[in-house]
């Protein structure tokens, strides 16, 4: 009764709040209706605030096996896993009281600016996740002024990519070959081509164990099964774009009917040692990245061997799994090879802050290729864009965070690791 009285008495006590009618004149500027976009695809698109949102967009809009072969990794995919976890869980240090009202994205790639301080990394068979293709990936990365590098493993020829994006900075990834002389001739025709740079990947010297695709009876092209039939039924629009386009063929073979694996195993040359870059340099004058370091030691013998830059990668995770995560010996790597060659990190990005967290802790840029991926398979060529928007987003907004208003200000005391 004590606190029934008590109360009574505070409502007494409390001034009472007027009530009227709400005059049109106050109504009418909290009723503003939202525009409607007409296009399917930009309203798909517009709904995306991270890259993570364009990945479930993807899912939806995509064969199973077709999307399991981007999101996958290796084996257990404890790679991958390890990757994104460390990036969630290492700490930003932001700095206070900073003049960030201006900052500059911009960053020095290979000698020359590049607007942001991302590429977008080489990806195989990438018309199978949508139709545009390299295409459309060229085009976004000349319009944002990044690098873009075709992989051998492609869908559209050097030639188109060079045509497509004519002004891009295009860069050409080389598996090497049993077979030299078709190596020796795709790395003739990225020059001729126009290609800034050559990319040899050195983690491949067979296939790593993707279970997904396995388990999904996955094939290049996608085979006409049963299942395949049936999933065509849940996604009718990208099975009619796979059969109205041309038909899937490669950057650098005409033609194959097997499973990755199986193409990777029969095409690339598990004898290639460290003293190949030679014969590479003796047929490639154009700056040589090297990628798929693992660890100080080979970081350490390539750059002494002649590369101009190296990316810390374990393939996404494709290939070796419970390899070094790259982000965890980036310090360590940095230290080792100083100012000799440049580095780029990929394996795990998400978002923006890993980017600014990889810049911090002493990577020159960083590659990024499930996040315009899952793009283009929500949008094509608009949700590359979108993707790419998204990490710019991200990197400005984590940058001013931390107090820092240019790319090269960024440095270890900006990142905590667990």
């Amino acid at each position: 009764m004590l606190w029934s009285d008590h109360t009574v008495q505070l409502s007494r006590e409390a001034p009472m709040t007027e009530r009227q009618i709400p005059r049109w004149s106050e109504l009418k500027p909290l009723l503003r209706a939202k525009p409607v976009t007409l296009n399917a695809t930009d309203r798909r698109l517009e709904k995306a605030l991270t890259i993570a949102d364009l990945r479930a967009i993807a899912k939806r809009r995509t064969p199973r096996s077709v999307f399991d072969y981007t999101d996958g990794a290796a084996e257990a995919e404890i790679s991958l896993s390890r990757a994104r976890r460390l990036f969630r869980e290492m700490e930003l240090q932001p700095s206070i009281l900073r003049n960030v009202s201006e900052i500059d994205l911009g960053t020095t790639i290979l000698g020359r600016r590049s607007e942001l301080p991302f590429a977008f990394a080489p990806t195989g068979f990438t018309r199978m996740m949508n139709h545009e293709g390299e295409s459309a990936v060229v085009k976004v990365a000349q319009d944002v002024g990044i690098p873009y590098a075709l992989s051998t493993m492609g869908t559209t020829s050097i030639e188109d990519v060079a045509t497509a994006g004519p002004d891009a900075r295009k860069w050409f990834q080389l598996y090497v070959w049993k077979d030299r002389a078709a190596g020796e001739d795709l790395v003739k025709r990225s020059a001729a081509a126009g290609y800034e740079a050559l990319m040899l990947t050195v983690d491949v010297p067979v296939a790593g164990a993707r279970l997904r695709d396995v388990r999904n009876g996955f094939t290049i092209p996608p085979s006409l099964t049963v299942k395949t039939v049936l999933d065509a039924s849940m996604h009718p629009a990208w099975w009619a774009n796979l059969l109205t386009t041309r038909p899937l063929t490669f950057a650098s073979l005409s033609s194959w009917g097997g499973t990755v694996a199986d193409l990777l195993n029969q095409l690339f040359d598990p004898t290639m040692t460290i003293d190949d870059l030679n014969w590479l340099r003796s047929i490639w004058e154009g700056p040589l990245i090297i990628k798929g370091i693992q660890t100080v030691e080979d970081a350490r013998r390539v750059v002494d061997a002649g590369a101009d830059a190296i990316v810390l990668s374990n393939h996404g995770g494709r290939q070796l799994d419970r390899a070094p995560t790259p982000l965890r010996i980036l310090p360590e790597v940095r230290k080792a090879i100083g100012t000799d060659a440049e580095i780029y990190l990929d394996t795990g990005i998400m978002s923006g802050a890993d980017i600014v967290a990889s810049l911090a802790l002493g990577a020159d840029a960083c590659l990024v290729g499930r996040a315009y991926l899952y793009g283009l398979m929500a949008g094509g060529e608009r949700g590359v864009a979108k993707a790419a928007q998204i990490l710019t987003t991200e990197v400005r907004r984590t940058m001013a965070l931390l107090g820092v208003d240019k790319v090269a200000d960024l440095n270890p005391g900006h990142v905590r690791l667990p």
